[in-house]
């Protein structure tokens, strides 16, 4: 896997040298189960035509973001805002470390220096974002069925009937909707007359016995009579289930002295949301982790664990740190993470704890003896030696 991970480097940035590439995620935590990625980052350095130049790159990335690796320039600017995932590259256990390039120590020896003060707000922040995607109620896996259910334009055309309206499904107990003629109402935005073709229908609608529809068209040869208006009915109704498919209503010719049989609204607005979200949904099934998926829906607990399981994580940690006892990425107690992960404990009581855990945080932070933030200059020295030994100059 090294030579993949150094082959990505110098394809998106020729010549430079890597630094620093180690496992990150769950298998530097301790919380990797069966069906775990390994995800990679690290540290690199540009040539120096490139930093001079307009070829500079701050990051790279594979196509699923689940290897990324810094310029080190980036990586200290980040370091600086004690970004936690940042902090946690700088203190991966060993059996995670990939390769090291000696230069590189100049800044693994300086890393107690980058825990500050500041990390109370940034992890504190990260676990918010956790606590946000695991109980967001818009996840796609947690969407209620009628809003993953397929529908077409009839569940939102309404039948108005004196102050109610009612769904076109539920009123229309006897016409058939192919003979159907649908008309705009003047002045009145999405309201539409509809009328029926009685003599079509009785000649071929399949609610009227063959015998009978037979009979029908006969009579009418002989008396040398239309078959009906040729209304064109109030939807298509070859189509299938795209959502590129038309959200108007097929509007028909109607002959003067024709009565309409009710007047519909059609919420073609929630139609065409209906077919956005549905696409949507239907992409999300294509692309979706589907352990992780089974996992939610296994444990019924509508908040995703592995969300909780970092909220968690990241709050434990920041209490570490400002207790002074540093930044500890194998996590001690990672059995009971696996737990959270997997729904085996109640979620809901997690979440309702957090707010209490993160105002004890604040407080030890604030009383600790830790830096207010990374000094500047240590950080322009580090990057200076480093560019100055890796180009010789």
């Amino acid at each position: 896997m090294t030579n993949e991970l150094l082959k990505l480097i110098e394809e998106q940035s020729p010549g430079s040298t890597p630094l620093y590439i180690v496992i990150r995620g769950s298998h530097a935590y301790g919380t990797n189960v069966p069906t775990s990625d390994t995800d990679y980052a690290g540290v690199f350095i540009q040539p120096l035509d490139d930093i001079l130049g307009f070829n500079y790159k701050e990051q790279i990335n594979d196509n699923k973001n689940d290897i990324v690796f810094y310029e080190v320039k980036r990586f200290l600017q980040l370091l600086q805002t004690n970004n936690p995932n940042i902090l946690e590259l700088l203190n991966t256990p060993e059996d995670c470390i990939i390769y090291k390039h000696p230069i590189f120590d100049l800044i693994l020896e300086h890393k107690e220096k980058f825990v500050t003060k500041l990390c109370a707000n940034s992890f504190v922040g990260y676990a918010y974002e956790q606590i946000s995607k695991a109980k967001g109620m818009n996840k796609k896996q947690n969407w209620e069925e009628d809003k993953i259910t397929r529908k077409d334009v009839l569940d939102f055309c309404y039948v108005i009937e004196n102050e109610k309206t009612i769904n076109w499904k539920t009123w229309n107990k006897k016409y058939d909707e192919k003979f159907c003629g649908v008309v705009n109402i003047p002045n009145a935005r999405d309201v539409y007359a509809v009328f029926y073709d009685i003599e079509a229908a009785n000649c071929f609608s399949d609610k009227i016995p063959q015998e009978q529809r037979e009979n029908a068209i006969q009579a009418r040869k002989k008396a040398n009579l239309s078959m009906g208006f040729g209304y064109k009915g109030i939807v298509k109704s070859d189509i299938g289930k795209s959502v590129s498919e038309s959200n108007q209503l097929r509007l028909s010719s109607i002959p003067m002295g024709e009565k309409p049989i009710c007047t519909i609204f059609y919420n073609k607005d929630a139609y065409t949301q209906h077919c956005k979200d549905y696409k949507s949904y239907e992409e999300w099934l294509e692309k979706r982790n589907t352990s992780r998926w089974v996992d939610v829906k296994t444990h019924g607990q509508r908040i995703d664990g592995k969300n909780m399981l970092h909220c968690t994580r990241l709050i434990q940690m920041a209490h570490e740190m400002a207790e002074g006892k540093g930044i500890i990425v194998r996590r001690p107690n990672a059995s009971e993470l696996i737990k959270i992960r997997k729904g085996e404990v109640d979620l809901q009581s997690i979440l309702d704890n957090v707010e209490n855990e993160i105002h004890v945080i604040k407080q030890l932070f604030e009383n600790s003896n830790l830096p207010e933030k990374v000094d500047p200059e240590l950080l322009n020295d580090l990057l200076i030696k480093i560019r100055k030994e890796i180009y010789k100059c």
